[in-house]
């Protein structure tokens, strides 16, 4: 409880040897700036916010290749040349410096807005010349050197601003790194507190790795209790600790014990309210409720404050009964107004991290709006966590087996409601091995499910909308129908309706080309589903393939490398990268990450 917080310092052990993550999740990133750095461009800027993984990006661009590399200090700002020092003599001047680095064909800049002035003016001099390609690297929102700043604003070097991780490339970051796999929820909250900032995610992970707890059924880890107050969170945080004016740290103490709901802005002094916002710790919305900027803010002050005052402030589970179930029925009215494009629900997510019991009614609509969303795995954890309270809630158990039908594994759907009838009226679950349609129709008898399925019912007059349109073009076997459905239902937020409609459109299509369009954007759908397994996005396109091709196809989707592949076909390992290229080709696909959704594949879940 949030009641009982203290502060709690998590120190590394220094001998510990960390090794680099790897890289992923920036692959279109990556192939920009090695695009920036061929024979007809001088290079590239990369900027972005703290611990976005600029650095990272960068040494990836230019790993193999004969680099020199240098960066800046905040130590030296004020010694010329002092990012130079290892590649220039003593003294030297700006002309000398840019005869002497002439030769250095390629030269990486890091932390390029703490140069010195010379430094930074010596950089602005190599782009004009043209003679070195550059990678210049720079933080967001703090001062840059002006000579910096003009290699983009006057047109020397194109700029990428990189924006911070999506969740959906942190969760296959994340998967990546623990072996043992995090639950969805943590991923989330992981995600939630640090927005993209891959040095605190690695930090946080690091903190927390001994307090995960296994989750029944699911093979994975979960997080919960207080956020562990690290290094790098105190540092990303010392400028809201650094608040003494006793004004203002009450007011961000009161909002910090108010989570996870806003105060009015009534209940606050407007004075230091007003100082907060214009340093940007504290968010008024348009409704005059007001929270702290940054998820972290909270666990920090609250970490912070003593056990007297904590247990003063603190709001408990109890408390936030009435919000919990207004986040309930705003989930459940965009349920009905078929819209379940984001809507925040901090409460219960509070609910989840405080480790507290999460109401099984509550756990079954934030499993079914994320079901819709095509979120399949939170699906499935939400209704877990309604079941870890109730036990043998219906609801929580349908949306479980629907997420697990939904992801290809009808044997744990099937274990989930074992093996009996469920639910009012229900038809009995299929008894047959792997029979998705079946399960599907059977959980839901949704006449939507049959236009998933591709057997629209003759009459689809229960159907309204956005679902009817689809009906509609599925029966006409209509492609660009089919697409523009495909768009309304992404629209409105259901990605996995979406994903499904645009491979029904690759079907209908008489244009090869408009059919090539529709796949690229059913695998991108769908590899934002979490595993999804529906019919419709088993198998796409794979007659479009020779028979070869078909065969190297499939064996790349189960994970075999091309070497594997070679070895079991007597290949050579060139023979299986052209068929592999040539299939990318027609399957609209870019790697080999969007095989399995081409592919049927039982045992392939990608990550």
């Amino acid at each position: 409880m949030a009641a009982l917080a203290v502060v709690t310092t998590f120190e590394r052990d220094a001998k510990t040897l960390e090794l680099p993550w790897p890289f992923t999740g920036r692959e279109d990133e990556l192939a920009l700036v090695r695009r920036a750095l061929t024979a007809a461009r001088h290079g590239i800027v990369v900027t972005g916010p703290a611990g976005s993984g600029k650095t990272r990006l960068a040494a990836e661009a230019v790993r193999g290749a004969d680099c020199a590399k240098v960066a800046g200090t905040p130590e030296t700002r004020q010694l010329p040349f002092a990012a130079f020092a290892h590649l220039l003599p003593e003294p030297v001047s700006l002309h000398r410096a840019v005869q002497l680095l002439a030769g250095t064909r390629l030269l990486l800049v890091d932390d390029a807005h703490l140069l010195d002035d010379a430094s930074a003016a010596l950089v602005h001099q190599l782009a004009v010349h043209g003679r070195t390609r550059l990678v210049v690297v720079a933080t967001e929102g703090v001062p840059v050197p002006g000579a910096i700043s003009r290699l983009w604003t006057g047109e020397l070097l194109p700029r990428l601003a990189l924006e911070p991780l999506p969740r959906e490339e942190t969760a296959h970051l994340l998967a990546a790194v623990d072996g043992e796999g995090l639950e969805p929820l943590t991923v989330n909250r992981l995600y939630r507190l640090c927005q993209g900032d891959l040095r605190l995610l690695r930090d946080l992970l690091g903190a927390v790795r001994e307090r995960l707890t296994p989750v029944p059924g699911s093979g994975t880890r979960a997080w919960r209790g207080p956020v562990p107050i690290t290094a790098t969170v105190r540092e990303r945080t010392a400028h809201l600790l650094g608040r003494t004016a006793p004004d203002e740290r009450e007011t961000l103490e009161r909002l910090a014990f108010a989570e996870p709901l806003p105060l009015p802005m009534d209940d606050l002094d407007l004075r230091p309210l007003e100082h907060l916002e214009a340093d940007g710790l504290v968010h008024v919305d348009d409704h005059g409720a007001v929270r702290l900027a940054h998820p972290l803010y909270g666990p920090v002050l609250r970490a912070a404050a003593g056990r007297l005052r904590a247990r003063r402030l603190a709001r408990t589970p109890d408390s936030c009964t009435a919000a919990l179930a207004a986040e309930s029925a705003a989930l459940t009215r965009g349920i009905e107004r078929a819209d379940v494009r984001t809507i925040p629900a901090p409460v219960g997510e509070w609910l989840l991290d405080e480790g507290a019991e999460v109401p099984a009614a509550y756990a079954a609509v934030r499993a079914r709006f994320s079901r819709l969303r095509g979120e399949l795995r939170e699906a499935a954890a939400w209704a877990r966590e309604g079941l870890r309270g109730s036990g043998d809630d219906p609801d929580c158990r349908r949306e479980l087996a629907l997420a697990a039908a939904q992801s290809g594994d009808t044997t744990t759907a099937h274990e989930v409601l074992g093996g009996r009838p469920h639910g009012g009226g229900a038809a009995t679950w299929p008894a047959a091995g792997g029979d998705i349609d079946g399960a599907v129709a059977a959980l839901t008898g949704d006449g939507y499910d049959a236009v998933r399925l591709g057997v629209p019912e003759p009459d689809g007059s229960r159907l309204s909308g956005v679902f009817r349109v689809h009906a509609d073009a599925l029966a006409r076997g209509d492609g660009p129908a089919l697409d523009r459905a495909a768009e309304e239902l992404e629209e409105r937020g259901f990605l996995l309706f979406a994903a499904e409609a645009h491979a029904q459109a690759v079907r209908a299509h008489r244009d090869p080309r408009a059919a090539r369009t529709s796949r690229t954007r059913a695998v991108a759908l769908a590899r934002r589903c979490q595993g999804a397994r529906t019919p419709a996005l088993s198998g796409l396109v794979l007659g479009e393939l020779t028979a070869r091709q078909r065969q190297i196809v499939t064996l790349a989707a189960a994970g075999l490398s091309n070497r594997q592949i070679a070895e079991k076909l007597t290949l050579s390992i060139r023979t299986v990268g052209n068929h592999l290229y040539s299939a990318y080709a027609r399957l609209g696909a870019s790697d080999r990450g969007a095989l399995p959704w081409l592919v049927e594949l039982p045992e392939a879940q990608p990550a």
